[in-house]
């Protein structure tokens, strides 16, 4: 039977998931399999030889047994799959939140990489990589052809090794060779700023550094503002895929009573979110507003309330595995519903994209496991956040209720009504 989590009983995890972490032995006791499995065993046996031996062109042994076990895998549901030594590797970086790099974010234009942004302090910035700027080639080897997975791997790699960047830069005449030392790039899983009276910060990700990146954005916020001057927080979990359960925990207690970020306690919260919310931040959202420790602003989110263990397998790599449900302090599934906000806010698209579907939701994924609460309705909603704040209709509705310029039945939220499954 799969197994449920409440928030009061929670475990870890990561990605567009929530994710447990397993350390230990690669193996681990599974019950005995029947006769019948092992005559189907013997049957993939036996095809896979007649692959190797009779198939137009020699294939890859490993991607063979690569993708039947992705196969397999997905035939359960969306969220499940195995991970090569790389790609767990690769995991691992995201959920701690530092690696060996450059400092800089990155997109492809053009079918070449460019920069949106050096990181403060950072070797790219050190080096002078500037924003807007197009990477040519990577240690003399041209971009063009690579994917910006490949590209980035390419900047990536141990501390203290240095990396020739060829760059294009408008208004330079001719390319740009910079070398630049790699170092231990930190990623700020929570950023933050004030808005005059009201102390803004979004989480992007659940990492191993959330926790102490809300807490030292709370920290710096209350320098910057008078506690009897700010009028309260904004807690932006829009187009945050997840990541680490055990720090959605922590997030959510830093808000509660038991949590250590007691100068918060006093202050209005209010939590945005909408269809590219998922997972973790689902928990975060999901435990504030039953609690009554927030109002949710925004419009459904993603409705993924799975969690996934990784198991690691050696060198083999890792598997990752459905392994339990997640529910609300209320007892509420989040599997294929979602979080339904408090004062639903849409945000309208900007002409260029009007005409494009940008709903992401649990319930449209294909196998995906039928939640408790789940209806025809579905989950998720537009998954889109202006750049610019003064774009902002659920970031501004949120700062006017703040300020006592908007009022809702729902702002501020009774905590004598908070909802616990008893």
């Amino acid at each position: 039977m799969m197994r449920k989590l409440s928030l009061l009983f929670a475990g870890a995890l990561m990605g567009a998931s929530a994710m447990s972490l397993v350390y230990g032995a690669p193996g681990s006791a599974a019950n005995a399999a029947g006769s019948e499995t092992y005559k189907q065993l013997a049957i993939f046996g036996d095809i896979f030889e007649r692959v190797r031996a009779q198939y137009v062109t020699p294939p890859d042994d490993k991607s063979l047994v690569e993708n039947a076990i992705n196969g397999m895998l997905a035939s359960l549901d969306p969220h499940s799959s195995y991970m090569n030594a790389e790609q767990a590797q690769d995991m691992r970086v995201q959920t701690k939140g530092e690696f060996g790099g450059l400092g800089i974010e990155v997109t492809m234009e053009n079918d070449l990489v460019k920069v949106i942004t050096p990181i403060d302090d950072t070797p790219a910035a050190k080096a002078g990589v500037l924003a807007g700027d197009y990477i040519a080639k990577i240690d003399g080897e041209e971009v063009r052809g690579l994917t910006l997975n490949d590209a980035v791997e390419k900047m990536r790699g141990p501390v203290n090794t240095p990396i020739k960047l060829t760059i294009l830069r408008q208004g330079a005449d001719k390319p740009i060779e910079l070398t630049v030392v790699r170092d231990i790039i930190k990623v700020k899983a929570v950023k933050y700023r004030v808005e005059n009276d009201i102390g803004y910060m979004k989480i992007t990700s659940f990492t191993e550094k959330t926790y102490d990146d809300l807490e030292n954005a709370i920290e710096n916020i209350k320098k910057q503002v008078p506690n009897d001057k700010l009028k309260g927080y904004v807690l932006d979990l829009r187009l945050n895929p997840g990541g680490l359960l055990d720090q959605a925990v922590s997030v959510s207690d830093a808000f509660l009573k038991r949590g250590e970020i007691v100068s918060t306690r006093g202050k209005p919260l209010i939590v945005l979110v909408n269809g590219g919310s998922a997972s973790a931040s689902e928990i975060v959202a999901g435990a504030l507003q039953d609690l009554r420790r927030a109002t949710v602003v925004g419009t459904q989110s993603f409705g993924k309330g799975s969690v996934q263990t990784i198991i690691p397998l050696g060198e083999n790599g890792a598997l990752r595995l459905t392994t339990a449900l997640y529910y609300t302090p209320s007892g509420k599934s989040i599997q294929g519903k979602g979080i339904t906000p408090d004062i639903k806010v849409e945000q309208p698209l900007p002409p260029d994209l009007q005409g494009r579907d940008l709903t992401r939701g649990e319930s449209d994924l294909k196998g995906h496991i039928k939640g408790a609460d789940e209806s025809s309705t579905g989950s998720g909603s537009a998954a889109y956040v202006p750049p610019e704040p003064k774009d902002d209709l659920q970031l501004i509705y949120a700062e006017q209720l703040l300020r006592g310029q908007k009022t809702d039945p729902a702002f501020p939220p009774n905590p004598d009504k908070a909802v616990l499954n008893q």
